[in-house]
């Protein structure tokens, strides 16, 4: 937690002191944590219960935009209404909160999608301009007709007003129309003020750490500048949806009339187009061809957020196709993943090559890319294509192609450490550092890992330990690269050592999962009348009868509650739970509770979401106040440890909250 802190705090104080709207020398990589119509995949809920497996690899994700919208049960977020009131369709603005704190604890921070070129309106009684009151910190925020442009909707928004006595804004658009809704007068102070608010709630309140503005083309890149100069988000991204020429005078313009540098960056379209073109055609010249992106032009590229893939370019609306890339997603992402820009990865590229993008942005991490690095290309063929980026510590040579297994690196120069199908990766001798094959996280079992010396010194080996101390040149050695067999849960370090030195050292913690029981317990803050758990995994498989489950009658007091509870078996490494509590006459119902790893105290509230009772996790306050076992047990002398029913358990079972020497612990 305090390292975003000091990272935001860091970006923060370089853009007001600058106007620079993407920090200078990044090396965070952004995942885009949705797709078109994914409200379930990629839910709040959902997305908090993956945070361990997102959070170490991305240090930004871009979510959709989350107010409220009309009336419809999924919506995307495009047509907003309600600005100050953040549940949408992908959760509520509890599991929003929630999801952010859990990320941020992590260090990763969250992109709004801030949708301002346009506006929805409520429609009743056949209105055009009838916008939502909205009440934030007393003070109240309401549009009125005059904040819409004069000339919406090619004038009908007009003319539809002269019929019922209603004026609009004086000023015409500042850029493109959209029908869909009400485009809104940037140049009206009564407009900026609500804007300004809004921005302002969703960093200060909600908890962003920055913008992804839509449609940027509807207004003068301008106003982005006033908004971020009132605002000052330390990330600022626009989706201009363009080529690179008109990119890079939109970004000029986003200085407005008094920041020295942009105030924001912009997505790299041009880099998208050419790596599609690239696949299509078959021919990997068109990555060199043509209008360059903007990591191509030394000034641009620190605004650059690049991309091979998102909801527009896939596919939307009742499943109508764009342009995606089918083919080669291993290679369009490894290419994404070397070159300099901040590379934003598509959520369903993640989910179906997660190893293989662990394994690149580790890779980018470890030859130091940044956004502002220098590249090269070094080979264009219609069958491949080969770049070098510069970072930090060492070159990463990039070859994507049909065949990339052509390019024939000096071995003098380069190791390769990473390839698969469409793409290699292969690091600079200089870099003196080891790679392991085998990303950090937990395995269903044994694995093999294989180290390989990436050095350029005379007599290098590869020395390594496995219980998390730092290698030295007594520690086991490995030559110039080898397999480990890791068969128990362990921390790999590895460096090269010559000359006495150890250098380069890599670590990587592994897990061998073995499976374990949770308990999740159940009390109830307002009358329920018998309790009933529905509970399910994230494969959707029911592990206490259908709907709505069965009733639970183990019950323990403690501390003057009665809990409910039951326990569940984790058999996947990947795996987590959900539940729903309802009573026995089906009458009330909680809202779901997603992603549970460990036991859990859950208490059912007398708030409400619609209709759904809410749930607060007690886990904390209830394990802290225990101070004995809370059974019997005879206290075996080999085991200082005991689950939450009082029971002696041995190291292997140590997972969620247990009780070590009357001490609350949480292994995970």
């Amino acid at each position: 937690m305090k390292r975003l802190s000091i990272l935001f705090l860091a970006v923060a104080l370089h853009l007001t002191a600058f106007g620079q709207g993407w920090p200078y020398d990044y090396d965070g990589v952004m995942m885009q944590g949705f797709y078109w119509d994914s409200y379930d995949e990629t839910s709040w809920a959902k997305l908090e219960a993956e945070a361990r497996d997102i959070a170490p690899y991305f240090q930004l994700i871009w979510i959709p935009q989350s107010g409220k919208c009309k009336g419809e049960d999924n919506t995307m977020g495009y047509m907003p209404l309600y600005y100050f009131d953040q549940s949408c369709s992908f959760g509520s603005e509890r599991e929003l909160r929630s999801m952010i704190a859990a990320y941020r604890e992590r260090g990763t921070g969250f992109i709004a999608d801030v949708v301002i070129n346009h506006r929805n309106n409520l429609g009743e009684d056949g209105s055009w301009v009838d916008f939502p009151a909205e009440t934030y910190n007393g003070e109240t925020y309401h549009m009125g007709s005059f904040d819409i442009c004069g000339n919406d909707d090619g004038g009908t928004t007009a003319n539809w007003g002269s019929q019922h006595g209603i004026t609009l804004s004086l000023n015409n658009d500042t850029g493109d129309d959209w029908s869909g809704c009400r485009d809104l007068d940037h140049q009206n102070p009564h407009t900026q003020g609500i804007i300004k608010a809004y921005l302002r709630f969703l960093l200060e309140d909600i908890g962003y750490a920055g913008f992804r503005y839509d449609m940027v083309k509807g207004f003068w890149a301008s106003f982005i500048a006033e908004y971020n100069m009132y605002a000052k988000p330390a990330f600022s991204v626009g989706e201009y949806f363009d080529g690179t020429g008109n990119i890079k005078t939109w970004v000029n313009y986003t200085k407005g009339y008094v920041a020295e540098y942009p105030t924001s960056a912009a997505f790299d379209f041009g880099f998208r187009y050419r790596m599609r073109d690239a696949i299509e055609s078959r021919n990997w010249r068109w990555l060199g061809w043509d209008e360059k992106p903007l990591i191509d032009d030394n000034y641009y590229k620190q605004y650059a957020v690049t991309f091979v893939e998102n909801h527009d370019t896939e596919r939307r609306i009742s499943g109508e196709e764009q342009t995606p890339i089918y083919k080669d997603t291993l290679a369009a992402n490894a290419y994404l993943l070397a070159m300099p820009g901040t590379p934003c990865v598509f959520f369903r590229h993640w989910k179906d090559c997660k190893y293989q993008i662990k394994q690149m942005i580790l890779a980018r991490r470890l030859a130091g890319i940044t956004n502002i690095s220098g590249s090269e290309e070094k080979w264009t063929d219609d069958n491949f294509y080969a770049k070098a980026t510069y970072g930090k510590n060492c070159t990463l040579l990039c070859v994507v192609g049909t065949y990339p297994q052509n390019y024939i690196a000096n071995e003098n120069d380069f190791t390769q450490i990473l390839s698969g199908k469409g793409y290699r990766y292969l690091l600079s001798r200089n870099a003196n550092t080891v790679w392991m094959d085998v990303p950090e996280g937990t395995y269903s079992g044994p694995l093999d890992v294989t180290l390989t010396a990436v050095s350029n010194l005379q007599g290098a080996t590869i020395v390594y330990t496995t219980d998390g101390t730092e290698p030295t040149a007594e520690s086991s050695r490995l030559g110039t690269g080898g397999t480990l067999s890791i068969t128990t849960s362990c921390t790999l370090k590895a460096g090269i050592l010559s000359d006495g030195k150890v250098r380069g050292v890599q670590s990587r913690k592994y897990d061998i999962f073995e499976p374990y029981d949770i308990t999740l317990y159940v009390h109830s803050d307002v009358p329920w009348g018998g309790i009933t758990f529905y509970v399910w995994d994230n494969s959707g498989k029911q592990l206490n009868g259908d709907w709505p489950g069965k009733r639970i009658t183990t019950r323990q007091d403690i501390d003057g509650r009665r809990w409910y509870y039951k326990s569940f078996r984790i058999t996947e490494p990947d795996q987590y739970l959900n539940i729903a509590v309802s009573n026995t006459s089906k009458n009330r119902q909680t809202v779901s509770v997603i992603g549970l790893l460990e036991d859990r105290f859950l208490v059912i509230t007398d708030s409400k979401e619609g209709e759904k009772y809410v749930v607060e996790n007690q886990t904390e306050q209830v394990a802290t106040g225990i101070s004995s076992p809370l059974l019997p047990d005879p206290r075996p002398a080999f085991s200082a440890t005991y689950n939450l029913q009082g029971q002696p358990i041995s190291p292997s079972q140590k997972h969620g909250i247990v009780i070590e020497n009357g001490r609350k612990v949480s292994y995970r």
